[in-house]
């Protein structure tokens, strides 16, 4: 069986996000969001989803390059620097930073438990929760409020050295989730592609995708914002959007007899599958 969710990145981060989020849902193949809890359109983002109840929305927890819930020493006027060596370092031998970022896993969780929308998975901005300490106060945190899959960022090896000890080491929080319980994704795509997932490039991976469940991530957008423009000068946001809402990549799933999930949900109650094995 080949199953593939479909999720959009940065859901609360803009209105622009937030219209492509929907847009992409109701008329293309979109199946999950994860969602910026502190993000400046996190209200809009709520009201849209709760007017989609089958759009699966989860957690998308921002520790680094973005907005917080708590103003803290690790996130100055309530936002998280991009110096990902010097976060991670602090994360892991500091005990009082720590101990700010259990705090602010928590008050995160604890806003997206306030909104009312079921639960369906989290991950992590610039995949953070691959950090080990990140990903550990996470999942223990985050189960709970009611955790129960997890995205990994694995995406099936080849490229550079670089691409292949990333792959290497997602294992470890891939094993973090299971030890607990939590389901995970099998393989992930846009890592490679990110900010870059045309229609083509969807047509293509639909074609090739290995068995089990996979997960494809996108950052769409209605239109080109200032902050995004700001935050990811190089991504096509617009494009990515058309490639959501292509018909060819619906055409695709049919041909290549490819599954879509109704997010991660699926891997807790429709799928009685062991995982993949990585």
């Amino acid at each position: 069986m080949r199953g593939l969710i479909v999720t959009a990145d940065d859901f609360g981060l803009s209105e622009a996000v937030n219209e492509a989020v929907e847009r992409a849902h109701r008329d293309g193949i979109l199946t999950a969001a994860s969602l910026m809890v502190a993000g400046p359109a996190a209200a809009d983002a709520v009201r849209r989803a709760k007017a989609m109840p089958s759009l699966a929305v989860g957690l998308h927890l921002v520790v680094i390059e973005g907005p917080a819930m708590l103003h803290q020493t690790i996130a100055p006027a309530g936002e998280f620097p991009s110096e990902q060596l010097r976060l991670g370092v602090n994360y892991f031998f500091r005990s009082a930073v720590r101990r700010q970022l259990a705090a602010e896993i928590r008050a995160q969780f604890e806003a997206f438990a306030a909104t009312g929308l079921p639960l369906d998975h989290a991950n992590a901005h610039k995949h953070m929760h691959l950090h080990p300490t990140v990903g550990r106060l996470m999942i223990d945190i985050g189960r709970e409020f009611g955790l129960r899959a997890v995205r990994v960022p694995a995406e099936p090896v080849g490229g550079g050295i670089g691409l292949r000890a990333l792959h290497a080491w997602t294992r470890l929080l891939r094993h973090q989730a299971h030890q607990v319980g939590l389901a995970t994704n099998d393989h992930c795509f846009g890592i490679r592609w990110t900010g870059a997932m045309t229609a083509d490039r969807l047509v293509r991976l639909v074609g090739s995708l290995p068995d089990g469940v996979s997960e494809v991530y996108l950052h769409p957008a209605a239109w080109r914002e200032e902050r995004l423009g700001a935050l990811m000068p190089n991504y096509a946001h617009e494009a990515e959007l058309a490639a959501l809402l292509d018909p060819a990549v619906r055409e695709a799933l049919a041909t290549h007899d490819v599954r879509l999930l109704p997010g991660f949900g699926a891997l807790t109650s429709c799928l009685a599958r062991p995982p993949i094995a990585q």
